[in-house]
């Protein structure tokens, strides 16, 4: 498989893309919260969004606008407010938001996507909203640092942004994939409280883009949690302007395999940047099934896991309960012989079997609490059943994120 190449940078790295962050004072004071991304050449636009029936106004226009196929050069972020469940007149602000990005940047308004996140229920200040627009379309660079400025602008409880970007070669080509993204609570499978923007130079059609982000979404996005809710916002965009040159990749084939990896590799990523950025999170904890009976039984035992609430609060507590894993793995839907398996944890610290066949292994729990001390822990569970294997990724859960979901609305 030919592996991406880790690069600097993130949704301005791709040829041809552009963005900024300002500050617009949508809600917050004295720090950027409007971004933009925009590609002059026009860009086929594949994109998937939250699973819940409660839609935030921006999901059902963008859905709407990658449904028809129609091409696309920007896309307008704000932070704050998240436009969800504000009725007609949050739709109609939708329409407002690309209406001025039409006339600030010179393109059609149905060629504008936009999307919010924050606070349920609060209608957007629509003056501030149209002259943070204008101030965006002023600041655009195809810079590292506007691209920085933009992840930056669409975080809300974050406490780092969030981007990545990849090279590959495809066709004699270098092809880039870069991205960003923003999501730290309301975060769960099926789409998370999450905003994430890819940007990308390949040429492809939008057929192939959509599949390739469809699927690739199962083993990363949709393999994070944090507290088990999933958002009326959630949105992931993945733009593609053709700059790279390569030849089009209109069938599967090396080119289109070597492009999902690279696709992959972002989006997982950005996954993992999320997930160990929960709210009040001081680790990041992954969960890695192997030698399950199938792929579909390695995902639902691997996010059971990760979700368990026992088992993110033993993790934040540094115990090496292993009990509350089984229980987790128990409960998943997937059927194995709890009498033949394993249980491992890993981290910088080092790798240690706690369980086999049926009872706890000999290790030191003192051991075992240095280990888990770390900021990235692994919990292995060798199902010894099969060959699939899959990954799920969360953090601990800790006093810290019940104190900012009391907080959160002030």
């Amino acid at each position: 498989m030919n592996m991406g190449k880790r690069v600097a940078g993130g949704v301005t790295a791709a040829g041809g893309f552009m963005a900024a962050g300002v500050a617009a004072g949508v809600k917050y004071e004295g720090r950027k919260d409007m971004a933009l991304v925009y590609s002059e050449a026009p860009c086929i636009v594949a994109g998937v969004f939250t699973s819940n029936v409660v839609k935030a106004a921006p999901v059902v226009w963008d859905k709407e606008v990658v449904d028809s196929g129609r091409d696309v050069h920007a896309v307008i972020v704000n932070s704050g407010i998240a436009n969800a469940c504000t009725g007609k007149q949050g739709f109609a602000y939708c329409r407002e938001t690309a209406e001025a990005a039409a006339e600030a940047l010179g393109i059609r308004e149905d060629g504008v996507l936009v999307a919010s996140t924050g606070v349920i229920g609060m209608q957007l200040p629509m003056d501030k909203v149209r002259a943070g627009v204008h101030m965006l379309a002023g600041a655009k660079a195809d810079s590292p640092e506007a691209g920085a400025d933009a992840a930056c602008a669409i975080m809300t409880t974050d406490t780092v942004s969030k981007e990545a970007a990849v090279t590959v070669e495809i066709g004699g080509k270098t092809v880039t994939v870069g991205g960003m993204c923003k999501g730290s609570g309301m975060i769960h499978p099926n789409m998370c409280t999450m905003l994430a923007f890819v940007t990308t130079d390949v040429r492809i059609t939008r057929e192939l883009l959509q599949e390739a982000l469809r699927r690739d979404v199962q083993d990363t996005f949709n393999m994070i949690s944090v507290d088990g809710d999933t958002s009326t916002n959630d949105t992931l965009l993945v733009l593609a302007n053709g700059e790279a040159g390569n030849p089009l990749i209109a069938e599967k084939g090396e080119d289109y395999d070597a492009f999902c990896q690279a696709l992959h590799e972002i989006n997982e990523i950005l996954a993992k940047k999320m997930a160990g950025d929960g709210e009040g999170a001081t680790a990041l904890f992954e969960a890695k099934v192997i030698h399950a009976a199938n792929k579909d039984d390695a995902r639902l035992l691997a996010r059971s896991v990760i979700c368990s609430s026992l088992t993110k609060a033993a993790i934040f507590g540094h115990d090496a309960n292993w009990g509350r894993i089984l229980c987790a793995l128990g409960y998943s839907g997937a059927v194995f012989d709890p009498e033949k398996m394993e249980l491992y944890f890993e981290s910088r610290a080092g790798k240690m079997l706690i369980y086999r066949d049926g009872q706890a292994a000999d290790y030191s729990e003192e051991e075992a609490t240095k280990l888990l001390s770390e900021p990235e822990v692994t919990v292995i569970a060798d199902m010894k059943m099969g060959e699939a294997a899959a990954s799920a990724w969360g953090c601990d859960l800790s006093y810290e994120y019940v104190k900012i979901n009391a907080d959160y609305r002030s």
